[in-house]
């Protein structure tokens, strides 16, 4: 019997519908599913909601509840990670609040930049305590791994652990399902071959295929639109269960018309990735391109607010239960690695040999085939000059940053501040140390203690 555990279980909705992928495969739907968090009382309504899952789905999967992490993890076959350090209160508003102080704007702070950094920060030295856990107790698991900042946290794996793990996001299968949309195409008959690092993908090829087999290229199609006003969209990892939030697509499109081909992730995330749409002072920039600032705590705050509200629904027993199968990847891989029916799948993984013209050893995000045999890396080649350079632009944060959990250097979290193409572009040398002196004493015992001396 497949034993499936989830760290991190207490977002109940992002576990609610993992769940239910799982769960709605036949051959899984006997899985034991080994749910974990430090807080009790989302676990129990986790809890409750696998259970409601297997009885509308009118299966006997075991479910199992624990606020103790290695008896989650024990004997697991698959552990899928889903947590977040510090939460909304006190680490995601510090994140944004002191670096405001210095004129420093974020939309989403959970990738890169400076709230990207701080993230790494808190994240890398737990998910690396939940590896040493496996290691003694599921040391052959795959960790498949949706915590972000995504390609730090898979490097800092990689460089420190045995475990074998996979970076799972899902901005390549919704972008190309939103650009299905703008040209009005069926998203069922688009293919595309996607590479480059997580949030800064891009689809090298965009092709429609036709009933007779053919193919024909979508790029010219999307060349037309480009002059044309961007669409709004709506924000496809919204965790709380509602609609979507409309926000302008006018970044992307900006940066296909420089650079020759589409990113795979959304406006508000891009913007902070690059020095060209977030200035202090220049409200002309975010009114022309609809930049969002403060995206991230607007969500959060809407999403506690509406926390009772959504629980309550989910535990009454009255109230009409569903399972919609969600187009994560989770499911999916550990589906083929148990019965070996092969898929592809878009994966965060060590670059070793996969893109040529990016550092060895970096995490890239490729298609990877999936079996029996676990998942399969493709290689990719070289990309487009333009598109390596500006990925080398974030890696050089995403390396500083492991680095300086890895090895205990603070001067690096100074470093990678200083190389963040947002953050050097707002701000001084003297502000930059001093921010992230500032930041590392606010985050207190969430940093570890070998970065908290000066």
């Amino acid at each position: 019997m497949t034993k499936i555990a989830l760290v991190g279980a207490g977002s109940t909705v992002f576990a609610r519908n993992l769940m239910g992928d799982i769960l709605s495969f036949p051959e899984l739907a006997d899985a034991t599913i080994s749910l974990h968090d430090i807080d009790g009382e989302r676990l129990a309504t986790s809890e409750l909601v696998a259970h409601r899952i297997g009885a509308t789905l009118d299966i006997s999967p075991r479910i199992e509840a624990t606020t103790d992490r290695r008896a989650a993890l024990a004997d697991a076959d698959h552990v899928i990670t889903m947590f977040q350090v510090g939460g909304y209160e006190p680490a995601t508003v510090t994140d944004f609040e002191i670096p405001k102080r210095y004129g420093l704007h974020q939309t989403i702070g959970d990738t890169l930049g400076i709230g990207g950094i701080m993230r790494g920060l808190r994240t890398i030295p737990v998910l690396l305590d939940v590896c040493r856990d496996m290691e003694e107790v599921c040391g052959d698991a795959l960790l498949l791994n949706y915590v972000n900042p995504m390609a730090m946290l898979c490097w800092a794996v990689d460089r420190a652990t045995t475990i074998d793990t996979v970076g799972l996001c899902h901005s390549v299968q919704h972008t190309a399902e939103q650009l299905a949309g703008d040209l009005d195409v069926p998203v069922d008959e688009v293919r595309y071959r996607c590479a480059g690092i997580n949030h800064m993908a891009f689809y090298l090829e965009f092709e429609r295929e036709l009933a007779d087999g053919s193919r024909t290229d979508l790029y010219p199609a999307l060349r037309a639109r480009v002059d044309e006003p961007a669409p709004d969209r709506g924000d496809p990892g919204r965790s709380d269960g509602g609609g979507a939030w409309p926000l302008p697509d006018a970044v992307r499109y900006e940066m296909y018309k420089r650079l020759g081909y589409f990113v795979t992730e959304s406006s508000e995330h891009f913007a902070e990735y690059v020095p060209w749409f977030i200035k202090d002072g220049r409200k002309d920039l975010i009114e022309r391109f609809g930049v969002p600032l403060d995206e991230y705590p607007r969500r959060c705050e809407r999403q506690i607010e509406g926390w009772e509200n959504q629980r309550a629904k989910l535990e009454d027993p009255d109230r009409p239960f569903r399972v919609r199968r969600s187009a994560e990847y989770g499911s999916e891989i550990i589906h083929s690695m148990e019965t070996g029916e092969p898929r592809v799948i878009y994966g965060n993984v060590p670059n070793d040999g996969l893109i040529d013209n990016l550092p060895a050893g970096c995490c890239v995000e490729v298609p990877c085939v999936v079996d029996a045999d676990g998942v399969q890396p493709t290689p990719v080649g070289t990309l487009p000059p333009q598109l390596a350079a500006m990925m080398q632009t974030n890696i050089n944060v995403q390396s500083l940053t492991v680095e300086a959990v890895l090895e205990g250097r603070r001067d690096h979290v100074v470093h990678a501040a200083m190389l963040d193409p947002h953050t050097a572009a707002e701000l001084d040398l003297d502000q930059i140390e001093s921010l992230v002196d500032e930041l590392i004493t606010a985050h207190g015992d969430l940093i570890p203690p070998t970065l908290r001396a000066s």
